[in-house]
């Protein structure tokens, strides 16, 4: 092992410095002391480093990250898309980034202008009267969408509608959202191809059903051809259409959810519009909904006056807040970038060229994969593992092998309509050459679970952490280093 790949820990010598704290200005008067019950009886057990050892071990982690600057993304349901770097030149701008949320509205005109256009930019993307952008991230979203559904039929005075449908091969994050806002989760079922069965649909609408929860492409990228008619069975039986905007990529510039008949929808502005989402956020999950639900939109919301000038209103009827002031705006100032650098032409071309990569890939390679469901995708598809099983190499075996040729695994076993479900999300920004290259490789991984069965199913092999026992990984976790000395022992 090289000096600089053990932990920080294990680099400590007994008396090296990395800083030192400036001495004491202000004498040892009693009244400037620390409390003595908040002093530490024991000293901290903190590593003893050098700067320079601290700068060289963080950098050399760095550089064994894999992310999208790096390397592909084959990575279905959350699409890691590039984030030009222009976006963050924009939202590290002083003008924006060094204001406070309760300052005069007069004093940050520009803004308030911002959070309005690019509202109004999403509103006309998706076929929706009003956004908010307050939503931290999407299951957020989901969250003060189905709020939004709640405070429709309560005010109507309809209070047992209190079901909410979802398909089978949802997003989990769907029914989750639904018991946290006080809701009853009933499940439809999904044909083969994983549209809805509207068979399956008919029986379970009645005068308790608050709603349906949706996302067109479905999970397995499929487009929901009757859409249409699912959308009045379900307005007719006086429910709501809610869409799952975590698809929204492959229809942007061309279709619009607001006019298949959706009344709600959130839309992870942290994926479709480029900024990113890795390592857990910052995310933004803005809601849009049609004209009869605008005013049970969260508060705040920015207004725009006769003169042109941009105040904040809380309205009446509003659900109340969901988030402190605005939400996060580093997000949407990044989102407005690139909205404006690709333009109304460039935004038509992100669905197009997304679903041109995935079938792409999906086509060179369903020869060496199982494709359960035939036809043109959209911007995601799912292979149910291997097409030859007869060697006994899964899913996860593939994921793990495609680490030591320097490419990230897809999505594995989700969606869960397939047991060895690989679901392939490429984006648009990803160029040909970099296609084929991963195509190749999934080849080459093909061949070798065929023919040499054994170096798959050890993978990685290559990489600085080798394959491990996840299942005592997950049992019994090291989270420290101290933990980790004890362990050795």
């Amino acid at each position: 092992m090289k000096y600089y790949d053990k932990l920080i820990f294990e680099l400590s010598r007994p008396g090296r410095v990395g800083y030192e704290l400036p001495k004491n200005e202000f004498g040892t008067d009693g009244e400037k002391q620390i409390p003595s019950d908040l002093l530490r009886s024991q000293p901290l057990d903190l590593p003893e480093v050098s700067e320079l050892d601290v700068v060289r071990h963080y950098t050399n982690l760095s550089n064994k990250n894999f992310g999208v600057d790096t390397g592909f993304y084959p990575l279905g349901s959350c699409t890691m898309k590039y984030n030009p770097k222009i976006n963050e030149e924009v939202a590290a701008m002083p003008q924006f980034a060094d204001i406070h949320p309760l300052q005069d509205p007069d004093t940050v005109q520009g803004a308030l202008e911002l959070y309005w256009n690019l509202q109004n930019a999403l509103a006309k993307l998706a076929g929706f009267a009003e956004f908010t952008l307050n939503p931290y991230a999407g299951a957020h979203g989901e969250l003060t969408g189905l709020m939004v559904m709640r405070s429709y039929h309560m005010s109507r005075g309809d209070h047992k509608r209190k079901k909410v449908i979802v398909p089978d091969s949802a997003h989990g994050t769907n029914p989750a959202s639904a018991m946290v806002a006080g809701l009853e989760v009933v499940e439809v079922k999904s044909r083969p191809n994983g549209s809805i069965d509207i068979e399956d649909l008919k029986p379970l609408l009645n005068d308790e059903v608050a709603g349906i929860m949706m996302t067109n492409p479905n999970t397995l990228g499929m487009f929901e051809t009757e859409i249409m008619e699912i959308a009045k069975l379900v307005h007719d039986a006086g429910g709501l259409l809610y869409y799952d905007g975590a698809n929204f990529n492959p229809l942007l510039g061309k279709v619009r959810p607001g006019d298949m008949g959706f009344d709600i929808m959130h839309i992870n502005l942290h994926k479709t519009f480029s900024t990113p989402h890795g390592g857990g956020g910052p995310g933004s999950g803005p809601v849009g909904v049609a004209e009869h639900l605008v005013k049970f939109l969260p508060n705040p919301h920015v207004k725009k006056d006769a003169e042109g000038r941009f105040y904040v209103e809380n309205g009446d009827e509003a659900l109340g807040s969901v988030s402190t002031f605005f939400g996060n705006f580093g997000v949407m100032m990044k989102a407005y970038a690139y909205i404006l650098s690709l333009g109304k032409e460039g935004i038509r071309k992100v669905g197009p060229m997304a679903t041109l990569n995935a079938n792409y890939i999906k086509e060179s390679l369903k020869d060496d994969y199982l494709l359960p469901i035939d036809g043109v995708c959209k911007h995601e598809f799912v292979f149910d593992g291997l097409k030859d099983k007869s060697t006994g190499v899964t899913t996860l075996n593939v994921a793990k092998r495609l680490l030591d040729y320097g490419f990230h695994a897809p999505t594995i076993y989700f969606p869960l309509l397939f047991h060895e479900s690989m679901m392939i999300e490429p984006t648009e920004t990803e160029s040909l050459e970099t296609l084929d290259e991963f195509i190749d490789v999934m080849h080459k991984v093909a061949k070798e679970a065929r023919e040499t069965p054994d170096e798959v199913k050890n993978a990685p092999l290559t990489t600085i952490v080798r394959k491990l026992d996840e299942t005592t990984a997950a049992k019994n976790p090291v989270l420290n280093y101290k933990a980790l000395k004890e362990s050795n022992n």
